[in-house]
């Protein structure tokens, strides 16, 4: 059966202040978080403008991907699904059946695999399937695509982009921190995830003609008892300062959309650090809706469906 459709699969996000508690007990699903702890995440969104906009930047990518197929002669609509907030899986699969959609092909929206994304999203899509029924579209998942050429060159193009703003004195002792999201030290034993970030870091380095670069962790939650990856983005500004580093160039490569674990664990969170510190802090953007990104998912779709 040839397929007929796209779907993007993303986490979600909260689009005003009053979604923001109801999307939280989604994502903690019932474990137990001290309330002082919810409210701090709710202060986070306060701070950003109180929503998150990775639906809209979910959404961009899925027009520019729609507008590709057609122009590579594969004209397929193309579909978003979330996780954790409208639109969910199974509101989107409904959508798509009720369009006719018989088969399509899913494409995860991140670019390392480990089981709170890949295998997780998976799973997601076979529940939310199931609660459609019987006549829900099939969904036949993309292939990983952390070392995509195009996935490369879309990050190092944003990389030049940000270097581009820093002082040209400067630029000489500037240090890459690739950052991606932290797991426990279980989940990311069990996974691929370091070493994709590891070989994605070293090519997008590679590419910019930038040798000094590190790899470090952001957004750690859950039980400070239980190990995670490390090292913390905010212990390496502080080592890095502390070494005389004068200039850091930071690279959000576990993120495809500036959300709020880029607006303010990175933007906010990390940036008070290096000032409080005295180094320098240059965010570079997400993929986003860059042409190579868009290019790079039309790429995967037209690899995966069947003519």
């Amino acid at each position: 059966m040839a397929h007929d459709a796209v779907l993007l699969i993303s986490f979600g996000g909260p689009g005003g202040m009053d979604e923001i508690r109801p999307f939280l007990a989604n994502v903690l699903r019932g474990r137990p978080v001290p309330p002082e702890r919810i409210e701090a995440v709710v202060h986070h969104y306060e701070l950003i403008g109180g929503r998150s906009p990775l639906t809209a930047l979910t959404l961009q990518q899925a027009e520019a991907l729609r507008v590709a197929l057609a122009a590579a002669g594969r004209p397929l609509p193309v579909y978003v699904g979330m996780r954790n907030w409208h639109p969910y899986l199974a509101e989107t699969l409904t959508a798509m059946r009720d369009a006719g959609v018989q088969r399509a092909v899913g494409v995860i929206l991140a670019a390392q695999q480990n089981d709170a994304s890949w295998e997780r999203y998976q799973r997601d899509v076979a529940e939310a399937r199931a609660a459609v029924g019987d006549d829900a579209p099939v969904v036949d998942f993309a292939p990983n695509w952390h070392a995509h050429p195009l996935f490369i060159e879309a990050v190092a193009e944003r990389v030049r982009a940000a270097l581009a703003t820093v002082p040209a004195a400067r630029r000489d002792d500037i240090l890459l921190i690739f950052t991606a999201h932290s797991i426990p030290l279980s989940l990311a034993a069990a996974s691929p995830y370091e070493a994709q970030l590891q070989v994605g870091a070293a090519l997008i380095a590679e590419q910019v003609g930038v040798r000094d670069y590190r790899l470090a962790y952001q957004s750690r939650s859950g039980s400070p008892r239980e190990p995670w990856l490390e090292p913390d983005i905010g212990a390496v500004v502080r080592q890095e300062a502390g070494r005389g580093r004068r200039e850091l160039l930071v690279v959000p490569l576990g993120f495809v959309c500036d959300h709020v674990e880029v607006l303010y664990d990175l933007d906010i969170e990390a940036k008070q650090i290096a000032d409080e510190v005295g180094i320098g802090f240059t965010r570079v953007a997400a993929v986003n809706d860059h042409p190579s990104f868009i290019s790079m998912l039309a790429a995967v779709v037209v690899a995966t469906a069947r003519a």
